[in-house]
């Protein structure tokens, strides 16, 4: 993952990540950073699922409304 957001900044492609904690080593290579504030995996795991299920929402009502 480290190493694909590396090449994606080279590539000046916007890197968006879902991390937790503090969003560890990559945080810094991160130009949009959603992160869940646990150290608890299954906490982790339940905030990412809402976001994704938010971006999927916003993708779709992107894509309705033209």
């Amino acid at each position: 993952i480290l190493a694909a957001a590396e090449q994606a900044r080279m590539m000046s492609m916007t890197v968006i990540s879902l991390t937790g904690d503090t969003g560890g080593k990559l945080k810094p290579l991160t130009d949009i950073l959603l992160n869940v504030p646990s150290i608890s995996t299954p906490i982790i795991q339940q905030g990412h699922l809402c976001l994704y299920h938010y971006l999927c929402e916003a993708v779709e009502a992107r894509l309705s409304n033209g």
